[in-house]
């Protein structure tokens, strides 16, 4: 778990990052959560990106075998269960409303975007929409903090602590390595 302010990404971090998203790194402040391995897991990104454009998914999940499990919840029809605990349980429910004002207080500390004013991540705080969001957020904020978020982790296939990288520790080796 790490929190704001996050230590400036290294250019072995971005290389690896790159390589997990199959492009360009844009807008990266820094590692919000990793691997086992110390391999990105998930980044921290500006609210608004070089290019100008608005960009609410501040904790951004990178890891290509955590992005596949979240994917295959959402593909196996997990986020209306969920929905179900939001609708079904006052103290989820309010703890998922914290988690979004988390989230939005955790971004607000690199610049407020009017395009995005109030608007989180993953359909927070009233729906569930994305659960790689979700994930990401939980794996950021740590254990506790996003409902929702550690659900759809405790239900997955993917754990941060167990690494199934292709080059584990590439990250803090140097640049030019992939993960997968």
């Amino acid at each position: 778990m790490t929190t704001p302010p996050f230590p400036a990404p290294t250019p072995a971090e971005l290389a690896v990052v790159s390589a997990q998203l199959g492009r360009q790194a844009r807008g990266v402040l820094g590692i919000a959560a990793r691997c086992a391995c110390g391999n990105p897991t998930v980044v921290a990104t500006t609210p608004r990106l070089p290019d100008g454009t608005p960009f609410p998914t501040f904790y951004y999940l990178t890891h290509p075998a955590a992005t596949a499990a979240m994917s295959t919840l959402e593909a196996t029809q997990v986020m209306p269960e969920l929905a179900a605990l939001l609708a079904d349980d006052d103290d989820i429910a309010a703890a998922y409303l914290a988690a979004h004002e988390a989230y939005l207080a955790d971004r607000a500390q690199f610049g407020e975007v009017a395009e995005i004013d109030g608007i989180s991540a993953g359909g927070m705080p009233n729906r569930v929409k994305c659960l790689h969001a979700l994930a990401g957020h939980a794996l950021a904020a740590g254990p506790g903090v996003n409902p929702i978020g550690d659900e759809a982790l405790a239900r997955s296939s993917w754990s941060a602590a167990q690494c199934r990288c292709d080059d584990p520790g590439a990250a803090t080796r140097g640049a030019g390595a992939t993960t997968t």
